[in-house]
């Protein structure tokens, strides 16, 4: 029986067979490596040539290597999916982690890691967006001191994390692995970023404490006002219909002893609405009269300094009550004359002034040019700067003023008086309040908060302050009207008391009509009274008048309009849109 062949090759002949015994040749005797290579080479030579069949990327042999070896080659013959990163790629992984946090991790192949991270980062973005959505339709939330105190604390926080994300992000991708200089580089790089990415961070977090800070300063807070009604978050208005506010501009110069009230207005806010009733009272108006009891009203019941027949102006009030605290007793020093001034004007106009807020003139200036500058229509050349103009002009036209120029255009006295000034300022107060947008206010804020610590004062409580912010975007997307008392129609040396209140009443009631109602047709000359304006009557007061029952007398609603050489603004109208008279 034939000895039976090798497995895999059965025409083989056994070593050493060549048909009968033989002498051992020198193949024979040679070692067993080289007869395995003679084999292997001789089977190469027969066999059939097949198709490639290696993957693509891997080396010839490697796939087998690895299939037939021990555990150890087959590890080593795994294939690379990735190339080692170099410090460019590596930078860039890291960078890309401080926008999508997690995929440095990812691309390191720490993918659980790198996966929470993402989904972390989701989450907060989520947040964010539904937090941004609430926050528009609440944004008094963000005036609370408690809001701006955890805005400081997650400004730290997330400036701190985002250090750490960046730093172990650069850490899992092993820059140990790169050159020397490679290390150097990418390690610099990568703290420059690191430093960076917190500056963000410290700049909201020095912004909200700026705000805080600002918040504190000017408004006070419910205890230091004995007068102040208690703040009731579910009822901030105490059931009122409108907030009326007395805005004060103060000409406090250096060389002045105290503060001179020069600019006056009431700022009536519909609460519902935000529609709004400004009455600009002249500063020369005399002998203003004090609500029945107050300590001003028994001193003065004829009238303020009635005794004086060119004295006893309104814009000396504030400054009276502040040097005789003997009048006003029990009151603190700063407090006596915004209250004497509120009552005055508050019995004037028949209202109730909740509350001031001052602002002294030259610190306006800084308060335009911290928003960027006043769009204003200026109806003619105004010349500024002393007695005779000697600084510049103001060009007519529509302008943007600096805040030196629209101080100036606000005060200036050269070739007008008193009332054609009190116009140009209310259309100061108007552009103002118009362009001072929330979006220009938080870009400039820091220098808003600085000139306003510096030049403001008020009386408003802090806890108060989210409603008016809340409020104070109602005001901007609401109708405003303007009145102001002064010549022809309204006379300042002998007021009529009862016809600046039914005016005031009028208006009262204008500002809150849903579309405008045209007006009145002027009055003939030398009549005694024409028919009130449309929608006026004079048996009601208005909605927050303290319930005074104007003269059923007709008054005079109409005279011809003021020359433009003494006014830029038509005053014979009783109630005007400021975008009408300042021409926004």
């Amino acid at each position: 029986m034939a000895a039976q062949s090798a497995p895999g090759h059965a025409d083989a002949p056994s070593p050493g067979a060549s048909g009968g015994d033989s002498v051992p040749g020198p193949q024979d005797t040679a070692p067993a490596g080289a007869q395995a290579a003679t084999q292997a080479a001789v089977l190469t030579r027969e066999a059939p040539e097949s198709p490639d069949t290696t993957p693509p990327g891997v080396r010839p042999g490697q796939a087998a290597g690895a299939s037939r070896g021990p555990a150890g080659s087959a590890q080593k013959g795994r294939p690379r999916f990735a190339k080692p990163l170099t410090p460019a790629g590596l930078i860039g992984w890291t960078a890309l982690s401080a926008i999508l946090p997690g995929t440095a991790h990812l691309r390191a192949g720490h993918r659980r890691t790198g996966y929470i991270l993402l989904g972390i980062f989701g989450l907060l973005l989520a947040t964010a967006v539904v937090s941004g959505f609430i926050i528009a339709n609440n944004a008094g939330f963000l005036t609370r001191d408690s809001t701006l105190t955890t805005g400081v604390v997650l400004a730290i926080v997330g400036g701190l994390a985002w250090f750490l994300l960046l730093l172990s992000s650069y850490i899992s991708l092993k820059p140990e692995r790169l050159s020397g200089r490679g290390q150097i580089v990418s390690g610099i790089v990568v703290g420059v970023l690191c430093v960076s990415v917190m500056a963000p961070f410290a700049l909201t977090a020095s912004t909200v404490l700026t705000i805080q800070d600002a918040a504190d300063a000017i408004f006070p807070s419910e205890g230091e006002d004995p007068v102040a009604t208690p703040i009731k978050h579910e009822d901030p208005w105490g059931g009122r219909e409108r907030v009326n506010f007395l805005l004060v501009g103060g000409d406090g110069a250096g060389n002045r002893e105290g503060i001179r009230t020069d600019s006056m207005t009431v700022a009536s806010v519909h609460i519902k609405t935000g529609n709004t009733a400004m009455f600009s009272l002249p500063r020369n108006l005399q002998h203003v009269h004090f609500p029945t009891g107050t300590a001003l009203g028994k001193r003065f019941p004829n009238g303020f300094m009635r005794e004086l027949p060119n004295g006893g102006l309104l814009n000396e009030v504030w400054q009276y009550a502040e040097d005789h605290p003997e009048v006003m007793p029990g009151k603190k020093d700063g407090q006596r004359g915004p209250r004497a001034l509120m009552d005055a004007i508050g019995h004037t106009l028949n209202l109730k002034i909740d509350y001031y807020a001052l602002v002294n003139m030259y610190g306006f200036a800084h308060l335009v040019d911290a928003i960027g500058g006043l769009k204003i229509k200026v109806e003619r050349d105004i010349p500024w700067g002393g007695l005779y103009g000697t600084a510049g002009t103001i060009k007519a036209g529509y302008r943007t003023l600096s805040g030196e120029e629209a101080l100036w255009y606000g005060r200036s006295r050269v070739g007008s008086d008193d009332f054609s000034r009190m116009a140009r300022q209310r259309c100061v107060i108007g552009a103002f309040a118009q362009q001072a947008t929330p979006s220009v206010v938080l870009t400039n804020f820091v220098k808003i908060a600085s000139v306003a610590k510096r030049m403001a004062r008020t009386n408003i409580p802090r806890e108060l302050l989210e409603h008016i912010a809340e409020l104070g975007l109602k005001v901007k997307d609401a109708r405003i009207v303007s009145l102001q008392f002064v010549p022809p129609e309204f006379y300042t040396g002998s007021p009529d008391w009862q016809k600046i209140r039914t005016a005031t009443a009028r208006t009262l009631r204008q500002s809150v009509q849903p579309t405008r109602r045209p007006q009145a047709a002027p009055a003939s000359p030398g009549a005694s009274g024409t028919t009130p304006a449309p929608g006026a009557s004079s048996a009601t007061p208005a909605p927050g008048a303290s319930g005074v029952t104007p003269s059923p007398t007709p008054t005079r609603t109409r005279v011809a309009a003021a020359k433009p050489s003494q006014t830029p603004t038509q005053n014979g109208k009783n109630a005007q849109s400021l975008s009408e008279i300042c021409g926004f």
